[in-house]
Formats: structure tokens, C-alpha cells, sequence
């Protein structure tokens, strides 16, 4: 899609006026399609900090395009609910003071139904803006839209991770959708190794279409020659490494991977059950048989890294992963596919599943590129200010929407986070 700039006047600012709106209206259909088969009951839920309600994330989104287009640009506009500016502000500490995050499975107020109304107003008065015919900063405008429906895509995929969050708490293990396509029968292929070459390379955001500022200023790196994994490690990879005693074993660890796995009790991925002598997986389908040709998911950089130890190799770093996927066609096992879970790595040469399935751990931690400046104003809260002791993932996942993706996008969590679609490849220096 075209991106406006102040030389974009007249019919044409006003034929892409309406592909805004279209595409308004497709991003924010799409959210109501992924919650159509909850109950009512299941949107209140809050089973962890991170995992926040169905109800909480269909809000918040509206309450991102209200605070930021409506009530800046649309005039005479009135809020549908005064307090929903704080109840519904996830961080924005410029905008007023946040709801806890922790607490919002408290919020049985309000219902669903009015979330449901909030949603609908809001959709009513941004479109109408689009139509206004008044005097307007509408490249400003358009670009905080853009945004905006990248912001609500970036939910999307988070209400599938806490709704599979959510409803693992539930003893019962209810089933999101009973409907999923079945995965492609097949077998993973063999890991083969591709090399790259040393030297300055460029990595950032290049060229027209969307990008989050921390994927700028496009910038030189130096890499030493390394060689990479063709495809993510799998369950059945990752099960040696568990039945080695690769979570009794210190020498593997990170010191605070060492002590959260201590705290925590881990022995396994999230997810993962024993049933009888056999290894099952909690998926969106309901449990499943694990299958050991399949991406291992839903671990955290500890995990990765410890296995990475355990294998002798290590996890890749940003700028490694970026420079092997900018000429690798952009497709994979993402949300339009319909699993809803990793799958097995077809068969092919080079570097399979970059995009899609699960998103990959690298070494790396979240910081600025050289000369980042964060904008300023309360947008500039959205990134800058969690560059501090997280680490990068790249290359989507299987909830990750395909228009949503691209090789500079920086993914970041908590090394001990696991309920995200994470997992990993393996690099090694050459």
C-alpha cells in the first residue's frame, strides 16, 4: 500500500483515503473472526501476567486508535467511556496512569457486549474521518493508522497466545477450535548447513512499506563467516536433549536460566504433558500426540540457549539471521495457513521455514541501532523504552499474520517468556 507523504494531494489522497479504509476494515474484521468461537466466559480469563484477556486486547486496540487518532484529529469528538482511557492504556505512562496489567482478569466491567459496542463507535467515527473533507494533517494522520492497524495485528497474534495460555490453566483442556486443517504428513528433512561469508553487510529497515522505528537506521555490521541451520531444531531433537538430563545439568545454563529453571520446576517445554509414557502437546486443536518431526515451541531463550550449548553450537545473532533471510522468499507456515501450530519443514534446499511457525530465538539482545532517536510524544513509549534486558526473535510465527512480517521486524521478550510461538535454529562460526 501506497504510504503518504505532504506531496500527496488531492484524487490521489483521496482514492487512498478509501484503500485505508478497506484496509481498516479487513485488519479490524480479522480480530472479530478469531474471537468468534469463545464464550463469553472465555474472554474474562487472565491465567498469567503476560497472557491478558480476549476482552482486554479487542479494548485496548479501539483504545489505541481513539487516544491517538480520534481524540487528536477528529473534531467534536467524544469518548465512548472516560475511564476506559485508563483501563484500556496498556503502558502509555504519557497518556495517564495504566490499569495494572496483572489485574485486568479482575474487569468483569465491562461486558463483552460493551466492549463489543466500543469497538463499533470507534470503527463508526475513524471512518468517518477518513471521509472528512476538512482541512486536516492527513499524512500524520495516515501514518498514525498505520500504525494503528499494525498495532492491532500485532494483538491478533497475541490473543491466539493467550487464548492457548489461558485455556492450558484450565484442567479440562478445552478445545479453542475443533475445526483446524490437519498438518501435511511428512517427514523433517536432514539439517543441512549454509555458509556465509565475513565482512560489512547492511541490516535495518530498507526500502518503501511499513517499519517500527526500532528496525531503523539501516546501518553497517561486521560478521565473522558463520554457517546456519536449515531449519529449526525439532521436538524430537529437543527430546534427546531432555532425556541426556539436559535440564538436571548446570554446566548447559545461563546462571538465571539455571535459577528460573530451579524456581519454576521446568523439565520440559510449556505445553508439553506425559500421559502414559508418551509425550503429548497442548495445542489450539486441544492435546495432540507430540510429534517429533515438528518445530520444538513455546521455550524460552534459556532453553534455547542451553540446548545450543548441549549441541555444541550456539543461537545466531540478529544481524546474522537478517543477512541470511533478505533473499529468501517471504512465506512460510503463517496465520492464512490455517494450523495455528508449527509443521513439519517441507522437503527443499537451503533455508527453510526463516518465516513462519515459530518465531526464532537469536543471541542477541534487544538495543538501538546506532543514531535510534524514539519519537517523541506518547507514541515514542511504543518500542524505545524496552530496549533493556530482553532478547530479539525474528522471522514470525504460525500466528503471525503474512502482510505483518518482513526480514527487518524485531520481535522482543523476556529471556524467561515462553507462552509467545518461540523457538530456534542453530549457527556456529565458521
Amino acid at each position: 500500500m501506497k504510504r503518504l507523504t505532504q506531496q500527496t494531494l488531492g484524487e490521489e489522497e483521496e482514492l487512498s483515503r478509501e484503500e485505508w479504509a478497506e484496509r481498516y476494515r479487513r485488519v479490524r474484521a480479522a480480530s472479530g473472526v478469531i474471537c468468534a468461537p469463545l464464550a463469553a466466559e472465555d474472554y474474562v480469563i487472565q491465567a498469567a501476567v503476560e497472557a491478558s484477556p480476549a476482552k482486554w486486547h479487542l479494548a485496548h486496540v479501539s483504545w489505541f486508535f481513539e487516544t491517538f487518532i480520534l481524540c487528536e484529529y477528529m473534531p467534536g469528538y467524544a469518548v465512548f467511556n472516560p475511564a476506559f482511557r485508563s483501563l484500556f492504556n496498556s503502558y502509555y505512562e504519557q497518556v495517564g496512569e495504566p490499569f495494572s496489567r496483572g489485574a485486568r482478569g479482575t474487569l468483569s466491567r465491562p461486558t463483552v457486549e460493551e466492549v463489543y459496542r466500543y469497538r463499533g463507535h470507534v470503527d463508526e467515527y475513524l471512518l468517518a474521518l477518513l471521509e472528512e473533507r476538512a482541512e486536516l494533517p492527513w499524512p500524520e494522520i495516515l501514518q498514525r493508522l498505520e500504525i494503528g492497524l499494525n498495532h492491532e495485528q500485532q494483538h491478533q497474534e497475541l490473543l491466539l497466545t493467550d487464548i492457548k495460555r489461558n485455556f492450558y490453566a484450565n484442567p479440562l483442556r478445552p478445545v479453542y477450535r475443533d475445526d483446524l486443517p490437519l498438518p501435511p504428513v511428512r517427514r523433517r528433512p536432514a539439517t543441512q548447513w549454509q555458509e556465509f561469508e565475513g565482512g560489512v553487510r547492511r541490516i535495518g529497515h530498507v526500502g518503501e512499506g511499513f517499519a517500527y522505528d526500532n528496525e531503523s537506521p539501516r546501518h553497517n555490521v561486521y560478521l565473522q563467516p558463520f554457517r546456519l541451520a536449515s531449519r529449526p531444531v525439532t521436538n524430537g531433537e529437543f527430546l534427546a536433549f531432555i532425556e541426556s538430563g539436559g535440564y538436571r545439568n548446570p554446566a548447559l545454563w545461563l546462571s538465571d536460566g539455571w535459577a528460573h529453571l530451579q524456581r519454576e520446576g521446568w523439565n520440559a517445554p510449556l505445553y508439553w504433558e506425559r500421559q502414559d509414557g508418551e509425550w503429548w502437546l497442548f495445542t489450539l486443536g486441544g492435546m495432540a500426540p507430540l510429534n517429533p518431526d515438528e518445530p520444538v515451541c513455546h521455550v524460552s531463550h534459556y532453553e534455547a540457549a542451553a540446548y545450543a550449548a548441549w549441541a555444541g553450537c550456539r543461537l545466531p545473532t540478529e544481524a546474522e539471521w537478517e543477512v541470511a533471510a533478505e533473499d529468501c522468499t517471504q512465506e512460510g507456515n503463517l496465520r492464512e495457513t490455517g494450523y495455528l501450530q508449527p509443521i513439519v519443514a517441507p522437503a527443499g534446499e537451503g533455508l527453510l521455514q526463516l518465516y513462519g511457525d515459530v518465531w526464532e530465538h537469536t543471541g542477541s539482545a534487544y538495543l538501538p541501532y546506532p543514531g535510534y532517536r524514539a519519537a517523541e510524544g506518547a507514541l515514542g513509549e511504543y518500542n524505545g523504552k524496552f530496549m533493556c534486558n530482553q532478547m530479539v526473535l525474528r522471522g514470525g510465527s504460525c500466528v503471525t499474520p503474512a502482510d505483518h512480517i518482513r526480514p527487518s521486524y524485531r520481535n522482543f521478550f523476556y529471556p524467561q517468556d515462553r507462552w509467545q510461538f518461540q523457538g530456534f535454529r542453530l549457527a556456529d562460526d565458521l
